[in-house]
């Protein structure tokens, strides 16, 4: 299973707004200091915004901050606003009704459930410096 850069580069800017909780940084601040397109960036804060996870305040003074404490935010909330549902195949996690006959599925729907544990189990308080 592979993660896009999208993944990638949303989880390195939540950890640095995770640095500076409570506080809030400017969008610039955050490209600068993880090397990501302001463009890139305001898409990805717009799905965190859109989700929940981050707020934004406009203005000279503004920026974004994360909504909640980082011992609160668990990695897999951060993948999925940005990848979508966790799972290894597409059949993980939906109703499928060949699932009873695919002898398959049974690990495919253990390996996603892994993979969500561990994500869940990190939270990014563990990640901040």
């Amino acid at each position: 299973m592979k993660f896009s850069t999208r993944a990638e580069y949303g989880l390195k800017a939540i950890i640095n707004l995770a640095n500076a909780y409570p506080e809030q940084k400017s969008i610039s601040e955050i490209g600068k200091e993880e090397n990501i397109s302001l463009k890139y960036l305001e898409r990805l804060m717009g799905e965190f915004r859109k989700n929940n996870l981050v707020k934004s305040t406009k203005g000279k003074t503004g920026g974004y901050a994360l909504v909640k404490r980082p011992s609160q935010v668990a990695v897999g909330e951060v993948i999925e606003i940005i990848e979508g549902s966790i799972s290894p195949m597409k059949c993980v996690g939906v109703a499928c009704s060949l699932k009873h006959k695919c002898p398959s599925a049974k690990v495919w729907e253990k390996l996603g459930g892994q993979i969500r544990k561990t994500l869940y189990g990190i939270k990014l308080n563990t990640l901040i410096k």
